[in-house]
C-alpha cells in the first residue's frame, strides 16, 4: 500500500510541496535534477527586478521557517490563487496569471490564427516583468523511471498548453516553469505518456487545477484573452525554413 500523495503548506507567499526523498525535475531558474524533500513556488513582490534569484528564493523560504533546499518557482501570482488537483497517483499544485501571455500564430488554409502583436509589445529576446506566470508543481508517487519523469514534464507541459489554449488562446505566459517529481520508493513505474495511468491523471490534474487558479486570479476583473488584451507579452511570428532532412 502506497502511502499518501505530497503535502502542501503556504506560508507568506512560499508554498512548499513535499514528500521525503523525492526525485525532482525541473524548468525552473535552478532547474534541473535533484533529490530531496521539497520543492517550492515563491510570490514575488510588485516591482521585483533582482537577479539573484536563487538568494531571493532561498531568503523568502528562510524567512517563513521552510529550511529544507528544493527546486524552486517564481510568480508575480499571490498564492492565495494557488489550486490543488489529485487523482489516482497524482497531485499538482497550480499558480496561474497570464498578463505577459506568449502567442504562437498558426497558417490554418492560409489564414494566420491570431492577431498582430500591439504596439509595445515586449520583443522576444527581451525579459519581460514576472507579472503572470503559469507555474506547475507536480508529483507522482510511482518511481518514475529516468525518461518517464522527463516525459512527464512534457505531458504537463503539453496539457498546461491545450488548456491555455481552450481558456485565453493561448498556450502559455513568457515565463511558465514545471516542477515534477517522483517517489523512488514506489511502485516502478516505466512510462507516462498520455494513456498510462500516471499521464491521464497528470493531464486532468493539470487541466483542472489550472482552470481553477485562473477563475480564482480573475475573479474580480476581465482576464486577457490575447496579447492585445493583456500589459505585457510577445508574438512569434517569425517563420523558419522547412526543408526534408537528408
Amino acid at each position: 500500500m502506497c502511502r499518501p500523495g505530497f503535502e502542501t503548506t503556504v506560508r507568506d507567499g512560499v508554498l512548499r510541496f513535499s514528500r521525503p526523498g523525492t526525485r525532482w525535475l525541473s524548468s525552473g531558474f535552478d532547474g534541473g535534477e535533484s533529490r530531496g524533500p521539497a520543492a517550492y513556488n515563491v510570490t514575488v513582490p510588485d516591482g521585483f527586478s533582482r537577479t539573484d534569484l536563487a538568494a531571493f528564493a532561498r531568503e523568502r523560504r528562510d524567512a517563513v521557517g521552510f529550511e529544507d533546499e528544493g527546486p524552486t518557482l517564481l510568480t508575480g501570482v499571490h498564492m492565495r490563487h494557488a489550486r490543488r488537483a489529485r487523482l489516482g497517483p497524482v497531485d499538482v499544485v497550480a499558480t496561474a496569471g497570464v498578463s505577459n501571455p506568449a502567442a504562437l500564430p498558426v497558417e490554418v488554409d492560409g489564414d494566420v490564427v491570431e492577431s498582430d502583436p500591439k504596439p509595445g509589445t515586449v520583443a522576444a529576446d527581451e525579459t519581460p516583468p514576472r507579472t503572470g506566470t503559469v507555474n506547475l508543481l507536480v508529483g507522482t508517487t510511482r518511481a518514475l523511471d529516468p525518461g518517464a519523469l522527463a516525459n512527464l514534464l512534457t505531458v504537463v507541459a503539453e496539457a498546461k498548453a491545450a488548456t491555455l489554449l481552450s481558456s485565453v488562446n493561448v498556450p502559455g505566459t513568457t515565463s511558465d516553469a514545471v516542477v515534477v517529481g517522483c517517489d523512488p520508493a514506489g511502485e516502478r513505474t516505466r512510462f507516462s505518456g498520455s494513456s498510462t495511468d500516471v499521464g491521464a491523471a497528470a493531464r486532468a490534474c493539470v487541466r483542472d487545477a489550472v482552470l481553477a487558479s485562473l477563475q480564482s486570479r480573475y475573479a474580480d476583473e476581465e482576464m486577457p484573452t490575447s496579447v492585445d488584451d493583456a500589459p505585457y507579452g510577445v508574438v512569434t511570428d517569425e517563420r523558419a525554413d522547412v526543408s526534408t532532412p537528408e
